[in-house]
């Protein structure tokens, strides 16, 4: 990523995601529990368009850990379908959807938006780093 494409993504103010791309996110968590789920997301500027579901290699309820091989995989999945990377996402399987200390630090690393889904409360909710954390706005269309 080039720093333009990092600055345009800071300044997201919210993120459009259709309703069966989170009842495959949501499903997919559920199936994961008790273990995080983690998967990227494609798509263009603030819009997401594909998703590319990942394995958390560290099969943990408390983090998650995306293989560098699916890291590969899915930066050349998204060049190929002419997409960039506008998220991560994972899930709390036994907390609120808000970022631990852990998930702040690699939230310096992807500028990108963080997409969150608690197993508890069954809702979504999307963060940037800027400053600080900061909640922004899910579209759903």
């Amino acid at each position: 990523m080039d720093d333009r494409n990092c600055q345009r993504r800071i300044d997201l103010q919210e993120i459009i995601i259709s309703q069966s791309d989170k009842k495959i996110l949501s499903e997919y968590s559920e199936n994961q529990k008790p273990n995080e789920s983690c998967a990227i997301l494609f798509g263009k500027v603030n819009k997401i368009s594909d998703i590319f579901l990942t394995e958390n290699i560290e099969k943990s309820p408390m983090s998650f850990t995306i293989s560098n091989e699916q890291l590969i995989e899915a930066y050349r999945t998204a060049e190929e379908r002419g997409m960039e990377i506008v998220g991560i996402f994972h899930s709390h399987p036994n907390s609120d959807a808000f970022p631990s200390n852990t998930d702040e630090k690699f939230m310096q690393s992807n500028p990108v938006a963080w997409i969150i889904y608690s197993g508890i409360n069954k809702n979504f909710k999307a963060f940037i780093l800027e400053s600080d954390i900061t909640e922004i706005q899910i579209i759903e269309k």
